[in-house]
């Protein structure tokens, strides 16, 4: 058996990675799950987000809406929606892994909490951006 050492040396020393550097290879070759549930997340966020920020920018220009300023209340149903369509959809899409020689796939909860843990930041970075670099640009139009 060769000592690792001189294994090390034949093949030439490992070279060490920065850290930003070693973050974009992470980043290039993400598991094809986890990019599903950040799409499937991040797809739903920006659609309901950009709602939320119709009524929102409607709102302050004076309009009269039934109900009247109910942002809040479409706050809240907007992270919950966020957060069961990407539950949702990334069960949907993202079935565990079968094994050898099964060729069904299985869904479980894990895949949904997967979606879940996924759409919780995205939800709430969603909105950051287009409250706070998006909305700007549009109300100073």
């Amino acid at each position: 058996m060769a000592d690792p050492s001189t294994e090390r040396s034949r093949r030439g020393d490992a070279r060490q990675r920065g850290f930003f550097e070693v973050r974009w290879r992470q980043f290039r070759n993400a598991p094809r799950p986890v990019v599903r549930a950040v799409m499937s997340s991040l797809v739903a966020a920006t659609v309901l987000g950009l709602a939320f920020l119709v009524y929102d920018i409607a709102l302050d220009r004076g309009a009269v809406l039934p109900g009247g300023d109910l942002r809040l209340g479409v706050l809240v149903i907007y992270v919950a929606l966020v957060l069961a369509i990407g539950a949702s959809v990334t069960w949907l899409i993202v079935p565990l892994p079968s094994g050898a020689g099964r060729p069904r796939t299985t869904r479980t909860g894990w895949s949904a909490m997967l979606g879940l843990f996924a759409a919780v930041p995205i939800a709430y970075l969603v909105l950051v951006v287009l409250h706070e670099i998006l909305k700007p640009l549009l109300v100073d139009l």
